[in-house]
């Protein structure tokens, strides 16, 4: 039996991998019952070797390199599928084991994000056009989990509910100042702006999503209440009443969560708060994937609660609130991926084949991190003392009806 082979026999129990090896042979691996039962061709020997060794990064650049096919009408999503519902057997294979206390090592130094870097870790991601995040994100242009008050709500209008629930947990009023730690496309900063009065400062160091967002402020008729700089969060001065961040803290890096807590407590005026809303893991403290670290999110890390709520102790703020947001990420990443596979072929002629296999295979290995993985999101509501948040929910469902009622000047309301 090939190496690989070695390593399918103990990886695969639930359902079946059939593997045709470049010279045509066949193996089959698994128990047929309780998964998909998937086929792929390997188109050369060297493939073999690699997926031995790096079986998460060697899919993919396979994939996204065509040596690697899915056969008999199949989609990399059913072979990822089949690699998500066995993940337990991969990891007891010593060589894997080996592979990741190699990673943990490391841990610190793939996550550095020194003011430089980070710029340029964020620009490798966000900077592609516009117009192909255009292609497959709903008219919001988030890009971020949404909110799904019922798991069948069209895209857009569960983005609109996620900004809803975050202004209701940071409870403005008209004319407050609002400091926003990574903007986006700009959708939260124009929802605040002309759904409730705020002035909003909002930072990101991505050119084209601030070229964009400029664009949509002065669309929608709130340039005078919104300000985008092109800036790191550390370097982001003044005070606020309250702080806001979502999508954020992934990008930080394990080693700089003091940095974002203690600049997030810096900015916040006295009684003020702040609402993170970011990607965390219900396992214990763990690696960035090799795929997702070299191709989509260099410098970024989803961490366990444990490691977010010991950063917030070391720098002395209260979590007033942690909401942990369990399936919506599922539902919002099935989605894109369902809205990007309608459109891959205007993908590849803007990006070219390898790009489109490169963030289908992202898609749906997200996606099912979400739903067979230890992925979730979670939000903080955040303040330096123990009063400055109200002591019960009540106010978050009372401000979100009232919200609602105000959101018929925003150019892409809900329905």
């Amino acid at each position: 039996m090939s190496m690989l082979g070695h390593l399918l026999t103990r990886f695969v129990r639930n359902g079946r991998l059939t593997v045709i090896h470049a010279d045509g042979s066949r193996e089959s691996f698994g128990s047929g019952r309780d998964g998909p039962e998937v086929t792929v061709r390997l188109h050369d020997d060297k493939v073999q070797r690699q997926l031995f060794f790096n079986p998460e990064l060697a899919s993919a650049e396979a994939y996204m390199d065509g040596r690697l096919t899915v056969e008999e009408g199949g989609r990399i999503l059913d072979l990822l599928t089949l690699f998500s519902i066995n993940r337990s057997g991969l990891g007891s294979h010593p060589v894997q084991q080996a592979l990741r206390k190699v990673w943990r090592l490391l841990k610190r130094r793939h996550q550095s994000n020194a003011v430089g870097q980070a710029a340029s870790n964020v620009s490798s991601h966000y900077d592609h056009p516009k117009a192909f995040y255009e292609l497959w994100l709903d008219e919001t242009m988030s890009y971020s989990c949404a909110y799904f008050q019922q798991p069948d709500m069209a895209l857009k209008d569960a983005q609109v509910a996620k900004m809803r629930h975050i202004a209701a947990k940071l409870r403005l009023e008209p004319g407050m100042t609002v400091a926003e730690i990574g903007s986006g496309w700009g959708g939260l900063a124009t929802y605040l702006a002309a759904v409730c009065g705020v002035h909003v400062t909002a930072i990101n160091v991505s050119p084209e999503q601030l070229a964009a967002s400029r664009a949509r402020v002065e669309s929608a008729g709130v340039a005078d209440k919104v300000t985008f700089f092109e800036k790191d969060y550390r370097e982001l001065t003044g005070r606020f009443d309250r702080v806001v961040s979502v999508g954020m803290m992934e990008h930080v890096g394990v080693g700089h969560f003091d940095d974002y807590f203690s600049t997030v407590r810096r900015l916040l005026a006295p009684g003020g708060s702040a609402m993170i809303h970011a990607i965390g893991r219900m396992s214990p403290p763990g690696t960035t994937a090799p795929f997702i670290r070299k191709y989509i999110f260099p410098g970024g890390y989803v961490p366990a609660l444990s490691e977010v709520f010991a950063s917030t102790e070391r720098t002395g703020l209260w979590v007033a609130d942690c909401e942990v947001l369990r399936l919506h990420y599922y539902w919002t990443i099935k989605a894109w991926r369902e809205r990007f596979e309608a459109v891959r072929a205007e993908v590849v002629t803007m990006q070219g084949e390898r790009f489109a296999r490169m963030w289908e295979f992202y898609l749906a290995a997200v996606e099912l991190g979400f739903l067979n993985g230890s992925n979730m999101v979670y939000q903080l509501l955040l303040a330096e003392t123990r009063d400055a948040v109200p002591v019960t929910r009540d106010f978050i469902t009372q401000a979100e009806a009232e919200l609602k009622t105000r959101e018929g000047a925003l150019p892409w309301r809900s329905t």
